[in-house]
């Protein structure tokens, strides 16, 4: 780990604070699509199989590149890889947005996956590097763990107002600039000596994570919580849109149940940082996460309770990723791997968000709604249950401090 001249330790704040801000803003490429398929559809003419695909789409290059991006960010340093990746993002959401059909925006949408995951899997590493207070660490790493939700709740709202007056192009556009402004303020804040830690060569950190337990076991966590997160909050405007509410309510509805999984990130970090097991927290997460479904989509003749289920859903769900997220730190086979690690995690938690949307479609289709949606998100919380028993043997075994 680089090492701190005395006196900056605002700056390394000032640089942590603007990489969780850089991960919600990327995230906000994930949450413009939910929002924005009742129109694609309209225009398009997408099924609901297909709508599904789209949703997922944009998780392909996590799902086939994440363990190489991050053995790249362990070599190349973190900074350096988070610039490629916005550029790539903003040039993504520019071309998207002039998209005249739609292979064009299935393309884009690929690559705005790319420009994502080169944009967020190095943050975890390049926070370690800044941040070199194990206490304030732990927090930092609970506030990255809101990136997702934060981002994807910021979009859906803005999305459900912006959409009515400049279109989801107008939408596509703005997005892009941000993101382009988010490239300039990382290259000209963040020192480039926080950008890269020392590494082994590229087949010996492969070999020693894949060769771990605990990377494997955090992977697998990761993909039982992805897929069900994203499949319920994704699906969320079609779902309220097909009860004839307006835009607006939508958007309001469907960014409160995204962004409430912020709470539980945040917690997780705090949690940690107070000396509370992973166990209890995975544990937590998991169960709520079962039972929301269950009341969201298990009693449709009752929106209120079935609304309050989602929020249940989402906000007790934060506390998983807040909680893999310190894990993969601690669990991680070297400092030299860390990135590595949350890359392998990231590769499975892409896969499972390329996977869940489309399932769950299937489901809802082939019983005619979404009553029974629930039995598919259930067996993903009660896989995770055994593996957070996994993981709290690992950790008691092989975790080490933070820094």
């Amino acid at each position: 780990m680089m090492p701190h001249e005395p006196g900056d330790e605002l700056a390394s704040v000032r640089s942590a604070v603007l990489v969780v801000v850089i991960g919600m803003v990327s995230a906000m490429h994930i949450g413009k699509l939910p929002v924005a398929i009742p129109v694609l559809r309209a225009e398009l003419g997408l099924s609901l199989v297909e709508a599904g695909y789209l949703l997922s789409l944009v998780q392909v290059a996590g799902m086939l590149g994440g363990l190489s991006v991050g053995l790249l960010a362990d070599k190349a340093g973190p900074r350096r890889v988070m610039l490629v990746g916005l550029a790539v993002l903003t040039l993504s959401s520019l071309l998207g947005s002039m998209s005249q059909g739609v292979a064009q925006l299935l393309w884009t949408r690929g690559a705005e996956g790319a420009g994502f995951l080169l944009s967020v899997l190095p943050a975890p590493a390049l926070l370690r590097l800044t941040v070199r207070n194990p206490m304030a660490l732990s927090k930092a790493l609970g506030w990255w763990g809101a990136y997702m939700p934060v981002g994807t709740a910021t979009a859906m709202l803005l999305g459900g107002m912006l959409i009515g007056s400049v279109g989801w192009r107008g939408l596509w556009l703005l997005l892009g600039a941000l993101t382009g402004g988010c490239a300039w303020l990382l290259w000209a804040r963040v020192p480039g000596t926080y950008g890269i830690a020392p590494s082994s060569a590229f087949v010996p950190r492969l070999l020693r994570t894949l060769r771990a337990s605990g990377p494997w076991y955090a992977a697998l966590a990761f993909f039982c919580y992805s897929g069900q997160w994203l499949a319920v909050v994704g699906f969320l405007p079609t779902i309220y849109s097909g009860a004839s509410l307006p835009v607006s309510v939508v958007g309001w509805l469907s960014a409160l149940a995204a962004g409430i999984n912020m709470t539980g990130n945040i917690a997780a970090g705090r949690l940690l940082a107070r000396g509370v097991a992973p166990v209890r927290l995975l544990l937590t997460g998991y169960v709520a996460m079962g039972l929301g479904a269950l009341l969201t989509f298990g009693v449709p003749e009752s929106p209120l309770l079935g609304y309050l289920g989602v929020l249940v859903f989402s906000a007790f769900g934060g506390l998983i990723p807040g909680t893999l997220f310190s894990l993969a730190v601690s669990l991680s086979p070297g400092s030299d791997t860390i990135s590595t690690t949350v890359g392998w995690m990231q590769q499975w938690s892409s896969l499972g968000q390329f996977l869940g949307p489309p399932v769950v479609a299937m489901v809802a289709v082939w019983v005619g709604g979404w009553s029974m949606t629930w039995m598919a998100t259930g067996a993903c919380s009660v896989i995770g249950v055994a593996l957070a028993w996994r993981l709290q043997g690992l950790w008691r075994q092989l975790a080490r401090p933070l820094h």
